[in-house]
């Protein structure tokens, strides 16, 4: 097993789940790690089918909110994030990521909160995204410049504006994420 593999592997093997779900997302990705060292997106949009993606989503601990961008491509909600690179560790991608599409240099927490397995929708739908879902505590008031050529807006999103939006213009897993995150960044 390729190094950067057996890191991903190691990550994935520490995640809690949180739900049922998450569980089995878990076990299908381990199984996956062990069979194959092809999991980086070689040629976009698809090339493997299935590859590795990091999430980071940007939450203000004073009130619980979190940055969502409005992806151009997905046509939904998502957090900031983006594929691995062959080779990149996974809070590398969260790190670059961050900065390319928002022009923010933050740390995200040094392990993934969350982990999801979920078929692309949009203009390039078709494949699997194993995504490893990180948070970057930040205040509302930080400085963004999102990037106009993969989002029409970036902005933050209370609990209770998620919770009374249609669940179907954001990420699938949004809810249980939001769910995972511990009270100490849910807001005070």
């Amino acid at each position: 097993m390729r190094s950067t593999v057996a890191a991903v592997h190691e990550l994935v093997t520490r995640l809690e789940p949180v739900d049922n779900l998450e569980g089995e997302h878990r076990g299908h990705v381990l199984g996956w790690l062990r069979r194959t060292d092809d999991v980086y997106r070689r040629v976009k949009p698809a090339e493997p089918a299935k590859h590795l993606v990091s999430y980071v989503v940007p939450v203000d601990p004073a009130d619980g909110s979190v940055l969502l961008v409005e992806h151009r491509n997905a046509g939904l909600w998502l957090p900031p994030g983006g594929h691995v690179e062959v080779g990149e560790e996974p809070y590398d991608t969260a790190v670059r990521e961050l900065e390319e599409e928002l022009e923010v240099v933050a740390k995200p927490w040094a392990e993934p909160l969350f982990l999801t397995v979920t078929e692309t929708v949009g203009l390039d739908s078709g494949h699997i995204d194993v995504s490893l879902w990180y948070v970057a505590e930040l205040h509302r008031g930080h400085e963004l410049r999102p990037d106009a050529g993969e989002f029409h807006q970036a902005r933050w999103w209370t609990p209770v504006e998620i919770a009374a939006a249609d669940p179907a213009h954001f990420d699938p897993h949004l809810g249980r994420f939001l769910s995972k995150l511990p009270t100490s960044v849910r807001g005070r």
